[in-house]
This record gives C-alpha cells, structure tokens and sequence, in this order.
C-alpha cells in the first residue's frame, strides 16, 4: 500500500471515529496485557506507552481509556494466570504484548505459543477484537531457536484472525539513543516513536467496536 493511500485510509478512519464520538458514544476500554514494556518501566509517568496511546486517542476526539496491564518481567503463562482478572474490566477491545521474557529466559517456544494461543481463544471467545505485538528472540540465542519463535505471532494472528504489528519494537530496538542504558526498554524518545508506529493498528482496532 502507498504512502499516500495509507494516510487516506487513515484520515478516514479518523473522522468517523471523531463523528461518533462526537454524536455520544459510549468510551472504549482498551486492555493493554503485556510485560515491561506495556507497563513503562523506567520510564517518567505519561510517557509509557499506553499513556501515549491515550492521549494520542483524546487528542482526536475519541473517547477511550487505555488500560495499563502491563508487568515486568511477566511470562506468556504469567499474562494467560491474570487474563481473567484483566477482564474485570471489561475491556473492548485488548492490545497483547507477551512473550519477549520468554525469549530472554530461553523458555520452549512450543510453551509459550501455547500459552500465547490460549489467550487468544480466552479473548475470542469473549468477543473482544485484538491487537497481537509481535516479538522477535534475541538473536544471541541462535538462529534454531529464532526460527521457532518468530513465526508464533503471524502463525496466531491468522489461526485467530486478528490484527498483527509485527514487531513492537520496530524502528527502536538494538539503537543505543533510543533505549535505556539496559539496551532493551526504550527510552521517552524510542518510546514515542513505537506508539507513533502503533497508533495506526490501535485506531483500526478501535474502529472495530462499533462504538466510535
């Protein structure tokens, strides 16, 4: 798709999103269920991701509350042990973030797709539209093991057919300006330009309810 063509897609979006929203539309909640990198460690508050998504969201006229669920260090199986409790909420639609501490622990890709899928069917089940950030394994574990893990996001996202952004640290990672001093969590800057990179795939999913 053009560069051109994309920016007419999403300006459309945009205004029927504003339209609705401005004829009283009920808010959508947004699950945001991740590891670190959804919750912002390290970085000043408001400047997380789901902070920036939020207000990237307002700033349009849309209302919507973006749901922090993100926790450090969490594993595949530790987001599919508190899926239940996310959905306390209610969400509308949820954002999935899982599986880079699977890779950093050289945990068995075959578990964490698993574990992966099983969130995936909690969610359809539910009816509640998803948007699946992909994760690439570190490639200092080996290039057998990156072909396992890579493909488990795309393999998902067609079998459960939602919505992929292939990788959620596109245009950030291994790029020492804009990260913190650990090399893996983005910096306020590298931050802003993975929601600039998200945006887009998180006003689709929001179009998706109905409800704006």
């Amino acid at each position: 798709m053009s560069g051109a063509r994309f920016k007419h897609i999403l300006a459309l979006i945009l205004l029927s999103l504003s339209v609705a929203a401005a004829a009283g539309a009920a808010p959508v909640k947004i699950l945001a269920l991740g590891t670190s990198l959804t919750q912002g460690l390290g970085l000043p508050p408001g400047t997380e991701l789901t902070a920036l998504l939020q207000a990237r969201l307002r700033a349009s006229g849309i209302d919507a509350t973006v749901i922090n669920a993100g926790v450090s260090g969490d594993t595949s199986a530790g987001g599919l042990s508190r899926l239940d409790w996310s959905l306390a909420d209610h969400p509308d639609v949820a954002m999935v973030e899982l599986g880079s501490n699977d890779a950093l622990l050289g945990l068995n890709p075959a578990q964490t797709e698993k574990n992966l899928s099983a969130i995936l069917a909690r969610l359809k089940a539910a009816h509640i539209p998803v948007l699946l950030l992909g994760m690439r394994a570190p490639r200092n574990l080996g290039p057998e093991y990156a072909a396992q893990f890579d493909p488990i996001y795309p393999k998902l996202a067609r079998q459960y057919g939602d919505d992929l952004y292939p990788f959620v640290l596109d245009g950030v990672a291994l790029n020492a300006k804009l990260n913190q001093a650990d090399g893996i969590h983005p910096n306020p800057t590298g931050e802003k330009i993975v929601a600039d990179r998200i945006y887009p795939y998180v006003l689709k999913l929001v179009a998706e309810t109905g409800k704006h």
